[in-house]
């Protein structure tokens, strides 16, 4: 069974676990700054297989004007079990006062199809454009 906790006390091993579980390696070689960003968020909830932290997402902006969904991940062996709709439907459920609702993902058929079935539109097919800059 797979509990929710709304929060930020998650210990360093469990985040490291799961951003590895999916690759995000770059979140993961440096966990203080990690830890710092999840603990800086506006919103956090995480999902929990016993011990094991199997889901996160979290959200930072304003709360009132603009939110923007910073990361949500399910661990490889908890896919498709729901959990990330539960995540987001906390979200937006929580923040449904919030206009404006915006995420940076990377490309791939089933990312468009999820984020789409909660009304999310892909700048490429909408009127508004994006812009992203990494250093």
């Amino acid at each position: 069974m797979i509990e929710y906790k709304k929060g930020y006390q998650i210990d360093s091993k469990n985040l490291k676990e799961l951003y590895n579980s999916v690759g995000w390696i770059a979140y993961t070689q440096d966990l203080v700054g990690l830890e710092r960003a999840i603990t800086h968020s506006l919103y956090v909830v995480s999902a929990w297989h016993g011990e094991q932290l199997v889901g996160l997402i979290r959200v930072v902006g304003d709360g009132y004007t603009i939110l923007y969904i910073q990361d949500i991940l399910i661990h490889p062996d908890y896919q498709q079990q729901k959990i990330g709709t539960k995540l987001m439907c906390d979200v937006l459920e929580t923040y449904k006062h919030v206009r404006q609702k915006v995420l940076l993902t990377v490309d791939a058929p089933n990312v468009r199809g999820f984020y789409e079935s909660f009304g999310f539109e892909s700048c490429d097919r909408g009127v508004a454009v994006a812009f992203y800059r990494e250093y």
